[in-house]
């Protein structure tokens, strides 16, 4: 389904709105153009944030055989098993501020008995191929993880969700990421290259040289956006490009996290590119590429506190943003109503 692009005829009578509040004109910053997004996406004046959720997808890479990462791929595993148990950042921070978490495998190298609370299956294989020597996914493969992805925001629309954030666990994404980013933003690779789970100097630029080794064996692959995902991405990446898309096209909320969300925005751009209307970006990673992916999408993240973690962690701290920019728009008094003048 094609997406629907936000309508912007009612933009300057949701500004004066804005502009009539009882402050400075721009006082509030980022705040304001946050508000007007949000009215313009639910095309009101007092936007609504229903039963905001947090979809994580978890998922292996076959790359990790070639030391692209500072921490073994069972980590993967491990981490999904800590996310079950709440204990990892993103469980706290959901908590803290009222989002649903909800741990979906879609392809991790190991099995889960447990049926706890948030957390669904979709498996589509333990982990994607090597892609040095072969692409990460077939088109199979691909289509299935970001039906993944479409299948649990569908199970939004019928709880009312207006707002959801994506995020992700899976040792070697990073790598992943900068693949695609490479590709899909014709940026130099060395821009795209940082230091994932926290390399050293040695072994970042072990790093670039697989990578420009995967990037040169697959030069030709990606006639299409899903056919370059397949060759490139990772099944959790995937499952947020299918998330992501299917978010839009019910015209909800978009919280993009950081560094592996955004490059998963980047495939879904290229697929239908009103996108990128209904998206909120929720703060700049401290990932290297992340500066350079957000500058080629004009984006102006909320917040930048020098993370680099994933796991959705961003769109849960930058939540309380969009509740306040909400109520700004809702509940703040305008100069007439308050009986304050104005500015002369």
């Amino acid at each position: 389904m094609p997406i629907t692009p936000v309508n912007r005829t009612r933009q300057a009578e949701f500004q004066q709105l804005i502009d009539q509040k009882t402050k400075p004109l721009g006082a509030l910053g980022q705040l304001e153009r946050l508000a007007l997004q949000l009215a313009l996406i639910q095309q009101s004046p007092t936007p609504t944030l229903t039963h905001p959720h947090l979809l994580v997808f978890a998922g292996d890479h076959g790359l990790t055989a070639e030391g692209v990462s500072a921490y073994p791929s069972a980590v993967t595993y491990q981490m999904v098993h800590n996310f079950l148990n709440g204990g990892a950042a993103v469980n706290v921070f959901c908590r803290a501020n009222g989002l649903q978490l909800v741990v979906c495998d879609v392809g991790v190298n190991g099995s889960f008995t447990e049926n706890a609370p948030g957390f669904v299956k979709y498996k589509v294989a333990p982990g994607t191929r090597n892609m040095r020597y072969e692409p990460a996914m077939t088109l199979d493969e691909c289509e299935a993880a970001m039906d993944a992805g479409r299948i649990l925001v569908d199970g939004l629309v019928y709880r009312d969700c207006t707002v959801v954030g994506f995020g992700e666990m899976g040792i070697g994404n990073t790598s992943s990421a900068s693949l695609l980013m490479q590709r899909l933003t014709g940026l130099p690779l060395d821009q795209c290259v940082g230091r994932g789970t926290g390399l050293n100097d040695t072994a970042l630029a072990h790093k670039l040289q697989v990578l420009q080794a995967v990037s040169d064996r697959h030069a030709e692959a990606g006639h299409t956006p899903v056919e370059l995902l397949a060759t490139l991405g990772g099944f959790e990446i995937a499952a947020i490009v299918g998330g992501m898309l299917r978010a839009a096209e019910n015209q909800m909320v978009i919280l993009v996290d950081g560094f592996i969300a955004t490059a998963a925005l980047l495939v879904a751009q290229a697929i239908d590119p009103a996108v990128v209307d209904y998206c909120v970006f929720c703060h700049e990673s401290n990932e290297a590429g992340h500066h350079f992916m957000l500058g080629h999408l004009n984006a102006e993240p909320l917040l930048s506190l020098g993370m680099r973690l994933g796991e959705g962690s961003g769109c849960a701290l930058a939540y309380p943003l969009l509740k306040s920019a909400a109520a700004m728009l809702s509940d703040m008094a305008s100069f007439a109503s308050a009986g304050v003048s104005e500015k002369e």
